[in-house]
Formats: structure tokens, sequence, C-alpha cells
């Protein structure tokens, strides 16, 4: 490459994905308790890794707030939150003794024994 050539950036993963399950969780929930609102999710400081996925219904988009559109529904993602959860997928598990959302997320280097919490 010559002088004053700039190489091509790598493509970044998508910040975060849905999976179908998910996906069709959330409509259920925009359709029905939640009309009109989005689903909002952050990382607080918390519990004995470190970090936390905090998830709000809102009203309204914060100011800087990223909007991400997957499988035709939209969530917001609190811009503090960003590089912890770039390439992140959420999924919805239901069983007998319990049902929500988990994130599979490739930044993460390790969980709490009870599984609250999490560190990059």
């Amino acid at each position: 490459m010559s002088a004053g050539m700039v190489s091509p950036k790598r493509a970044l993963p998508p910040l975060m994905t849905l999976s179908e399950a998910a996906a069709s969780r959330l409509q259920t929930l925009y359709e029905t308790n939640h009309a009109g609102q989005l689903l909002r999710i952050s990382v607080t400081t918390k519990g004995c890794s470190g970090k936390a996925y905090d998830m709000a219904f809102v009203d309204a988009p914060n100011a800087g707030d990223e909007q991400v559109e997957d499988k035709g529904v939209r969530i917001l993602i609190d811009p503090k939150a960003t590089l912890f959860l770039i390439g992140s997928e959420m999924d919805f598990q239901s069983s007998e003794m319990e049902s929500g959302f988990i994130f599979s997320n490739p930044n993460e280097k390790g969980r709490c024994g009870c599984g609250q919490s999490f560190h990059v």
C-alpha cells in the first residue's frame, strides 16, 4: 500500500441481534402490556462479577441511545453500554420454572456463580 492510502476499515459486528424467540416475545409485549413503549437495555455495576444487564420499558429514547432493529423489532441501547454489548444476541427462553431474556455476549470473560452478573 502506498503512502497516503487508507487501509479499509474492518466491518464491526452488529451492536445486537435478536433471536426469533426474543423478537416474537418483544413483539407480543409491544402489542399488549407495553404498547407505545420500547425496551431499553443498559449495563449497570452490580453483583459479584461487576456488570449486569438492565432492561426497562420506556416511552421514548434518551439522548444518544442507539436504536437497533432486528427481525422487525426495535430496541434501544444505552450509549454507555455499547462497548459491552457489541456482537451480543438477546434470546428469550421459557421453562416450567422461569422465563426471561438472556444474553449471549462474546465480550464476557466470565460470570458469577449465581449467573446474575458478568465481567469483560
